[in-house]
């Protein structure tokens, strides 16, 4: 690639970069509650915010996440294309629940599907939930807080 090139390819990639930036500093933010730990969330309630989920992220805090917000419970589904950073997910009944809960690898297709209709899916970096024990069963408290989604 030539300087041309580079530069232009420079140039886009910082457009992007701030694109997600400011795109993950509106989303709104809440706590949440899973056992005794405190998790502090983005909630992507909008169609275009569960799109974009975590994507193009360099790194996620110790307790921090990604509340996605359902219009529906349904077996919603989860991929990691374009997501930089490992995951695990929980899928959350409309009580907040915890229906199951997957491992997820960054740059990957791979679906990872509530085992029953979920409302709500939380995202937290990988092996979160197994290093506090938070299993399937467990209740997330705050979830019901949580935007309407759009």
């Amino acid at each position: 690639m030539n300087t041309t090139g580079m530069s232009r390819f420079a140039l886009i990639l910082g457009l992007f970069v701030g694109i997600s930036a400011a795109h993950a500093q509106r989303m709104p933010r809440m706590e949440l509650q899973a056992s005794f730990h405190r998790i502090e969330v983005e909630v992507a309630a909008t169609q275009a915010d569960r799109m974009v989920g975590l994507m193009r992220r360099q790194r996620l805090g110790i307790n921090q996440g990604m509340l996605f917000v359902f219009p529906e419970a349904a077996r919603h589904c989860m991929w990691m294309k374009n997501t930089l950073i490992p995951l695990s997910v929980a899928f959350l009944d409309d009580t907040g629940k915890i229906i199951s809960i997957s491992d997820m690898q960054p740059r990957t297709e791979n679906s990872h599907c509530a085992a029953t209709p979920a409302r709500y899916a939380l995202e937290m970096n990988l092996g979160w939930f197994s290093a506090r024990g938070i299993t399937p069963g467990m209740k997330i408290g705050g979830v019901l807080q949580a935007p309407s989604p759009r």
